[in-house]
């Protein structure tokens, strides 16, 4: 467990700072679930005692962690689990981007006025007339995980453009978004990602006219300044507003993800005094004129003092920077644009490239039973194969995801790939970091052993997968 870095402001009573803040709950139509393991505290980093976390998961490399995502505590969120940096140096290098058909000048401008004064007290209907009519709240389905995320997100353009936490939008298949003010609601969809900066750009589907929050200039923010926290607190629905002062600038944070069992390291954040809770992510940190000047991103509380929260929002600069690259369609290596492809497997939490080992690794991690599947329909039912392809290296398959890619070319828990597009795969993080180059529609050759010995290689068109 890491500590927080030390900045000005900083409290070291306080544990490290959680993701504010998506509200994430079980998707109860496909249970069911076991019970949740106990906890000594809300403040483990989602961490059941007992398991070895040295190699934290992510979805569609590692199997992410059940247990963690399964409780619902004041600090849970989801952020790209290890498939961030690492694995979007090499994006678009082979696959070309689609263009997602927005325009970067579509995004408001800012105001550069001075915003309020220090010391100055909320007028918090006056500053929610102004911002809440631009807010919506963010419901992301996450199918392969059998789970929802509320967040929140704020409109950039009159056409729909979002913006909100990429952890808020992690491992989804589907987006919704709806207005607090009228309860319209749209089907959206994921324009592009910065998983290292925690910024996501989503696009509302056949929106027209939309009310936009306006922003203010956070360069021009001081210690001191009043601000109001507005966001899906609870993941209830609606808008909740929480007053608070910044109480440092600049602040360099380690963000742990409760879903994944990551941390992010996270930097230039702003520290407010405001009561953050989850559901707020993606919401707005708002000085006492009505602009805009952060994004709630992250906080932590002590437990031995009644209300005690220290919150952080990412400077609204920050943001909307990230926000204009990615409706740019300008990759690189932290900036993803478009839809993931999707293979349709679960490899092993493991740092071997002996495939044994890896089922070992996995059974130690997932403390689960061996077993055999023809294909899962989630994680949830996950088992370790019984028996594993005799080759010397390459990535064992824990599990293929029914009707995906995979599954239609045959591959089948046990099976282990050694190659895709002829290079050689070896750790389980190799697989997704190599495919996370391409986008749906994309033809890859696999090639793989099965659990007899046979050899096989064939091409593979992927599916659109969950965000990484």
């Amino acid at each position: 467990m890491r500590e927080n870095e030390s900045k000005p402001g900083d409290n070291s009573e306080y544990p490290p700072p959680h993701y504010a803040p998506d509200y994430r709950t079980p998707d109860y139509e496909t249970g069911p679930y076991p019970p949740p393991p106990p906890r000594e505290d809300t403040i483990a980093f989602g961490n059941p005692p007992g398991l070895d976390y040295d190699n934290p998961p992510s979805y569609g490399t590692p199997r992410p962690r059940r247990a963690g995502r399964l409780l619902v505590y004041l600090f849970v969120a989801a952020i790209a689990a290890g498939a961030g940096a690492g694995v979007t140096v090499a994006l678009n290098h082979d696959v070309a981007t689609p263009s997602r058909g927005v325009s970067s000048r579509s995004i408001s401008s800012q105001h550069d006025d001075a915003p309020g004064t220090s010391g100055l007290s909320i007028n918090a209907g006056k500053i929610e007339s102004r911002v809440d009519p631009g807010l919506v709240d963010i419901t992301a389905t996450l199918k392969y995980q059998s789970e929802t995320a509320e967040g929140t997100g704020m409109v950039l353009s009159s056409d729909g453009l979002v913006l909100t936490n990429n952890h808020v939008i992690d491992g989804s298949t589907s987006v919704y978004a709806s207005f607090v003010d009228s309860g319209r609601t749209y089907q959206a969809r994921v324009i592009g990602y910065d998983a290292t900066g925690d910024v996501a750009l989503l696009q509302l589907e056949g929106a027209s006219g939309l009310p936009t929050v306006t922003f203010g200039n956070s360069s021009r923010v001081n210690v001191g300044t009043a601000v109001l926290a507005l966001g899906n607190a609870q993941g209830k629905g609606g808008v909740t507003a929480a007053p608070g002062v910044i109480e440092a600038l600049g602040r360099s944070i380690n963000a742990s993800d409760e879903g994944s069992g990551t941390v992010e390291n996270l930097h230039g954040m702003e520290q407010t005094s405001a009561q953050i809770q989850q559901g707020d992510s993606g919401g707005a940190l708002a000085d006492n004129t009505g602009q805009v000047i952060g994004m709630i991103t992250a906080a932590n509380t002590s437990s031995s003092e009644p209300g005690g929260t220290i919150g952080f929002a990412i400077p609204i600069n920050t943001a909307l920077s990230i926000a204009q690259q990615i409706a740019s369609d300008s990759a690189s290596s932290a900036v993803y644009i478009g839809d993931p492809g999707f293979l349709g497997v679960l490899v092993a939490t493991s740092s071997s490239e002996n495939p044994r080992q890896q089922a070992h690794d996995e059974l130690k991690y997932a403390h689960a039973a061996f077993g055999i599947s023809a294909c899962i329909q989630n994680d949830t039912q996950t088992t370790v194969p019984t028996d594993v392809a005799p080759a010397p290296s390459g990535v064992l398959i824990i599990d293929v995801i029914c009707g995906t890619a995979a599954n239609r070319i045959g591959l089948r828990a046990g099976d282990v790939v050694t190659a895709v597009n002829g290079h050689a795969m070896g750790t389980p993080p190799s697989l997704g970091a190599y495919l996370t180059r391409f986008h749906p529609g994309a033809t890859v050759m696999v090639s793989w052993t099965d659990a007899s010995g046979g050899q096989h290689t064939a091409p593979v068109t992927l599916g659109p997968g969950p965000v990484h």
